[in-house]
């Protein structure tokens, strides 16, 4: 049964394109499965700021069992700039690491155009997985918040500063997976609103 389970996740990792997947075999018969972060940048979609502009999010799947991480699965949807705001934050406290950089951002980049919308999907993904290849920027929680919550850069700063009710870790176990922004501050102002009416 082990064996059926490892060979099945192998192939997942292979076929997820999982590039810091190892294993090794002990005598031949037991496979190990060594530590691993699979990162995927996919399913590009438009979204609708307001009646005249629109952006592309991305939705940017984790699955790892390192120990750097607090949820070994998780996915969430990321705009370009909340990339640029990632890199610019990372930088500022890595002085001395050279980030790998992202797509450009280019004055002819039309999101109708699928070459366009793929060419930067695919340069997202390569910067994701030099990010998480370096130990020292796996250690800071703004890369953590922006991979496996959906908070915004203010809202991560804030969390990340300790001008929040909640921890980074409690961000990350409790909304992780829902797109939407943290939910306690609404729960707190129901509540509020719920008092005000009696």
């Amino acid at each position: 049964m082990e064996n059926t389970i490892f060979f099945q996740w192998e192939k997942y990792a292979f076929l997820a394109g999982a590039r810091n997947f190892k294993f090794r075999t002990k005598s031949g018969l037991q496979p190990f499965v060594g530590e691993f972060v699979t990162v995927l940048v996919r399913d590009p979609r438009t979204q609708k700021e307001d009646s005249w502009h629109s952006y592309i999010d991305y939705e940017i799947f984790i699955h790892t069992n390192s120990m750097c991480f607090t949820r070994k699965t998780s996915c969430v949807r990321r705009r370009f700039r909340e990339f640029v705001w990632l890199r610019q934050r990372l930088q500022s406290n890595a002085v001395l690491i050279q980030l790998p950089e992202l797509p450009s951002k280019t004055p002819f980049f039309n999101m109708n155009n699928p070459h366009h919308v793929d060419h930067r999907r695919q340069g997202l993904q390569e910067f994701l997985e030099k990010i998480l290849q370096n130990a020292l920027l796996l250690s800071d929680s703004r890369l953590h918040l922006f991979l496996q919550t959906q908070l915004s850069p203010e809202d991560m700063e804030a969390c990340v500063c300790g001008q929040t009710k909640y921890s980074v870790a409690d961000a990350i176990h409790k909304f992780a997976s829902l797109n939407r922004r943290f939910p306690i501050e609404d729960e707190e102002g129901k509540k509020r609103e719920k008092r005000c009416r009696l």
